[in-house]
């Protein structure tokens, strides 16, 4: 058989949410070196006996270290080279995902840190979640995806705000309403959250399949 150079290959996912009012990516503690006890974002290496493919090994690594399966997941950008990782020369796959907080669990080897605030991270982390910001608060106004930062049903003033976090600014509420009945993804549910004395509840949504 023929040998060929095999560089570190790994996945890094920077798992988005709604913390404290603010746009927020999930750090976990490393349990072996390098970097040894320093929160990172959660990665690892391609296992190649059981990922199908590098966004099955990025599941499989929110799975592992934050304990969270089925959330939304997208590919972001290769990133390689020789400095970035100390143990030799590397690539690693990131990927984007959002999730609501209330779906990550609460440990003292998760941190919810506001996405500002995201940096002095090992390795290349820092230019990893500069890169995936980007892609939110670009994608932010014409896509679904802060919509998934939302917990199961949320109403519609709930729905702007958390727009506005992605995006990193105050939206106009007509032209909001407008977009997103023209994007057609949130749906109307009926539930009973009336309080006495307080007249009608607020209609609440979900997203649409």
């Amino acid at each position: 058989d023929m040998e060929f150079p095999r560089p570190i290959t790994t996945v890094d996912v920077v798992l988005f949410t709604i913390a404290q009012d603010a746009l927020a990516v999930c750090l976990t503690r490393r349990s072996q070196a390098p970097f040894k006890g320093r929160y990172t974002l959660p990665g690892g290496f391609i296992h190649l006996d059981e990922d199908s493919d590098a966004e099955a090994a990025a599941r499989r690594v929110l799975k592992e270290k934050v304990g969270i399966t089925d959330v939304y997941v997208e590919q972001l950008y290769t990133f390689s080279g020789r400095a970035r990782d100390p143990r030799d020369w590397s690539v690693t796959i990131s990927y984007c995902a959002v999730a609501p907080a209330e779906r990550i669990p609460a440990s003292d080897a998760i941190r919810l840190v506001p996405v500002d605030e995201a940096t002095g991270l090992p390795f290349d982390h820092d230019r990893i979640v500069v890169r995936a910001t980007e892609r939110v608060r670009n994608k932010a106004t014409y896509s679904s995806l802060p919509a998934f930062l939302l917990p199961q049903h949320f109403s519609y003033p709930q729905l702007q705000r958390v727009y506005e976090i992605a995006a990193g600014e105050t939206l106009d509420t007509s032209s909001f309403r407008r977009k997103m009945l023209e994007l057609r993804m949130i749906e109307p549910v009926v539930l009973d959250r009336a309080v006495p004395g307080r007249g009608r509840p607020p209609q609440y949504y979900r997203l649409a399949d």
